[in-house]
C-alpha cells in the first residue's frame, strides 16, 4: 500500500471513485448480455456489500474520527453522524413524494430508481474522497481501510448499475441508452469524491465532521437500501452475506491496517 503515498488526496479520490464508477458501469453493461439476473446472486452481492460497508463505517470513518477529536469530541461526532444519516432520510422522503410520470407507474418507478441511486451515490463518493483525503493528509486513516471502503462501495455499485439499466431496458429503451443512463448514475461519485478529498486536505479541522457525516450517510444507505433489498430474498442467505462481508473487511483491516 506504500505506493499510495505517491499521490495527493484528490488524485487518490479520483482513482478510488473511478473504480466505484467502473463497477457501476460493469453492472449496467450486463444489459447487453442478459435479460435478467438471478435473484439469489443479486441478494448475496447486496448483503456482502452491506457487511463491507458496515465495517467500513467504523474502521474507515468513525474510528479515525474518534482518534482525532479531544474535548467535546462526542458532540462533533454525534452531530456529524446524525446529519449524514438525515441527508439520506430526507433524500428518500423527497424521492418518494415525486409525482413524475404519473401516467405510468412502471415508468415512474424507473425514474425514482434512477434518482435514488444517483442521489445515494453522492455521499458514497464523498465518503471515499474523505477517507483518501485523510490518508494523504497523514491522518489516522489506514490505507487498507480507505481502499476497502472503495471496494465495498464498488461491490454495491455493481448491482446498482443493473438496478438502473435493466428496468430502463424493460420499459422500451435501447440497450445503449439503458447502459448510458445506468453508468451515469455512478459518475457523480467521482465529482463528490474529489470535492470531499479537496475539502479535508485544505481544511484539516473539518475532517472529524466529514468522517462522521460520511459514516452516518453510509449507515443510512445500508439500512434503507442494501439490507431490505438483500433480506427480501431470504434471511439466512442475506445474513451469511453480511457476516462474510463484515469479516472480510475486519480481517483485512487487522492484518494490513
Amino acid at each position: 500500500m506504500e505506493w499510495l503515498n505517491n499521490f495527493t488526496g484528490w488524485q487518490l479520490a479520483l482513482l478510488g471513485t473511478a473504480f466505484t464508477w467502473l463497477m457501476t458501469a460493469s453492472g449496467a453493461l450486463l444489459v447487453f448480455v442478459y435479460k435478467k439476473v438471478s435473484a439469489n446472486t443479486f441478494s448475496f452481492m447486496m448483503s456482502s456489500a452491506a457487511g463491507i460497508m458496515l465495517a467500513s463505517t467504523f474502521f474507515s470513518l468513525l474510528m479515525p474520527a474518534m482518534e482525532m477529536v479531544q474535548d467535546y469530541g462526542y458532540i462533533i461526532l454525534t452531530v456529524g453522524f446524525i446529519l449524514g444519516g438525515a441527508l439520506i432520510i430526507v433524500t428518500d422522503i423527497v424521492i418518494n413524494k415525486l409525482h413524475m410520470f404519473s401516467d405510468s407507474a412502471q415508468k415512474r418507478g424507473c425514474a425514482v430508481m434512477c434518482i435514488a441511486v444517483t442521489m445515494h451515490n453522492i455521499p458514497e463518493g464523498m465518503a471515499v474522497g474523505v477517507a483518501f483525503g485523510a490518508l494523504a493528509s497523514g491522518q489516522t486513516v489506514e490505507a487498507v481501510a480507505a481502499v476497502m471502503l472503495a471496494v465495498g462501495i464498488g461491490i454495491q455499485n455493481f448491482p446498482e448499475g443493473m438496478c438502473v439499466a435493466f428496468p430502463l431496458r424493460a420499459n422500451g429503451l435501447s440497450r445503449g441508452k439503458s447502459f448510458l443512463i445506468g453508468q451515469l448514475s455512478g459518475a457523480v461519485e467521482i465529482v463528490a469524491g474529489v470535492i470531499g478529498a479537496l475539502a479535508v486536505t485544505a481544511v484539516n479541522g473539518i475532517l472529524p465532521w466529514a468522517l462522521s457525516f460520511s459514516a452516518g450517510a453510509m449507515l443510512a444507505v445500508v439500512c434503507s437500501e442494501l439490507i431490505p433489498e438483500s433480506f427480501a430474498q431470504g434471511k439466512v442467505k442475506a445474513t451469511i452475506g453480511v457476516i462474510c462481508g463484515f469479516a472480510l473487511m475486519m480481517i483485512l483491516d487487522l492484518a494490513f491496517g
